[in-house]
């Protein structure tokens, strides 16, 4: 190809040699070559591979792309099952004072939980690839806007126990109440670990 052909060539597509490119299954390649509208890869493990360049996304395409999904499942997460109304009858009241027991006595417990919920609601969507950019101030911010008695609910059933029982726990003492949440926790144990480890951001 003459030289000046190639330059214009090169103009006109968005991938360049050695640059990534992004399948819509997420999969990266890097880019060896363009010709002709078709994009020459080769994959982390050495396979090549080409595609139409107008099936592939560029690294900032994809990093848009990623974002863009992520504002739509932290929409859908206020409207997932979860956060829906509970049906357990507790007072809000109740559900309020137990809950700032809860945190005073295991600070970043509620944090999991938030955490938890929003993991397990992506997992439900089948938005597994979002999990590891998944924000714990986001989860806890929309797990904050439920009404006290759904909150209630998500930490009783990471615990392990009813709602009902969870709220009675504003009647125990520090130790046994703080004894009852680490009893519940003990199941979480590797998960807690892991996410008191994770940037909280």
């Amino acid at each position: 190809m003459h030289r000046g052909a190639i330059v214009l060539a090169l103009c006109m597509t968005k991938f360049r040699p050695g640059s990534i490119a992004y399948a819509k299954d997420g999969r990266s390649y890097t880019v060896e070559i363009v010709d002709g509208g078709t994009v020459y890869c080769t994959a982390s493990n050495g396979i090549e591979a080409d595609f139409p360049e107008s099936s592939l996304l560029t690294e900032s395409e994809w990093t848009a792309r990623a974002n863009g999904r992520r504002d739509i499942s932290y929409a859908r997460l206020k409207q997932s099952k979860a956060y829906a109304s509970s049906p357990d009858r507790i007072d809000p009241a109740l559900a309020e004072q137990v809950l700032v027991k809860t945190e005073r006595l295991e600070p970043s417990l509620l944090d999991f939980v938030a955490f938890t919920t929003a993991h397990q609601i992506l997992l439900d969507n089948h938005d597994d690839d979002l999990i590891s950019g998944l924000s714990i101030v986001k989860s806890r911010q929309i797990f904050d806007e439920a009404k006290p008695e759904i909150r209630a609910r998500l930490v009783a059933e990471l615990l392990g126990m009813k709602t009902e029982v969870f709220a009675s726990a504003l009647k125990l003492g520090d130790n046994l109440m703080r004894a009852m949440i680490e009893k519940g926790l003990a199941v979480h144990a590797t998960a807690f670990d892991e996410f008191l480890d994770r940037p909280r951001k």
